[in-house]
């Protein structure tokens, strides 16, 4: 890595407001918000926010770098230095420059001195996360809504469109290419992730690709078998055969009504629930012990 002029001429520490002994949370912090108050996008025809802006970024760019920040810490440590300028660059003087060799790993450096550049490089803007809510239609069917950006950042309070693929999951965290930090001295900006949250539908559930829905049958419509109507998320309702015998729990399948996605469609997965009566008649409490006498000795 190569020493830097300005490393020796600018207090880092100083520009970001913060202490030498500062740790890299506060450095950070610290970082976002100046560059959130100074960021040209805030200050339209501002050419001294600009500037700022730009010195906040290159004063980042070496303090939050471990490796960098501890080397221009060393070289703050040395003090004062006698430079002479020339074509390319330019040449520190003295016995420092063994030092220098020393610690940096014998860099770009000429016998008698040695020489760095005091060119800035690009540095890619950093990735932002955030987190998104939706009703469960919208992630089912997909989505295009705004999302405000918070926190310490430069696009904080910025709102963004965000398009949401059909079938997002609960959970599931989508990028965003290029809408992160923006970029310093001409390089990218960095990506935005978002977490989605996904609320939960009052019928039906997710397995993903597949929908579930929970249907009531009668012990009779179970015992003996039916038809029974089924919702579906999209459309009409739809008629199921419910075969004779049917066990409370068991699952039965509806192809191609469940989430629509890139890569297929899935299936309605219907649970059978057993709703036992309640507030039976005469009539009907006789029926139903005639017919338990029928299943004695069977479970």
């Amino acid at each position: 890595m190569e020493v830097k002029r300005e490393w020796l001429e600018n207090d880092y520490y100083k520009v970001l407001g913060v202490s030498p002994s500062a740790s890299d949370k506060e450095i950070t912090k610290a970082y976002r918000k100046l560059a959130r108050e100074l960021h040209p996008d805030a200050n339209p025809n501002d050419a001294e926010a600009e500037d700022r802006f730009k010195e906040v970024s290159a004063a980042y760019d070496v303090l939050g770098d471990g490796e960098r920040r501890a080397q221009y810490d060393q070289v703050r440590h040395m003090g004062p230095m006698d430079f002479r300028a020339e074509p390319g660059g330019f040449t520190m003087e003295g016995d420092l420059a063994d030092i220098f060799s020393t610690f940096m790993g014998g860099g770009r450096f000429e016998r008698g001195g040695a020489r760095f550049s005091g060119q800035s490089r690009p540095v890619r803007g950093h990735d932002l996360n955030a987190s998104l809510s939706l009703d469960f239609a919208e992630a089912v069917r997909g989505a295009t809504t705004e999302l405000t950006l918070s926190g310490d950042t430069a696009r904080a309070g910025r709102s963004i469109s965000v398009r949401i693929p059909a079938g997002v999951g609960d959970g599931q965290r989508i990028k965003l290419a290029g809408k992160g930090e923006p970029g310093f001295n001409g390089a990218p900006p960095g990506d935005l992730y978002v977490t989605v949250k996904v609320q939960p539908h009052p019928v039906f559930g997710r397995q993903g690709k597949n929908l579930t829905v929970a249907v009531p049958v009668t012990f009779a419509q179970a015992a003996l078998g039916a038809e029974v109507s089924v919702p579906t998320f999209e459309g009409e309702p739809v008629t199921l055969r419910l075969p004779p015998g049917s066990q409370p729990g068991q699952v039965l399948r509806v192809r191609g009504r469940g989430v629509k996605t890139p890569r297929g469609t899935g299936d309605l997965l219907v649970t059978v629930n057993l709703e036992v009566p309640t507030g039976l008649s005469d009539e009907q409490r006789q029926a139903l012990a005639a017919f338990d006498k029928t299943m004695e000795g069977k479970p």
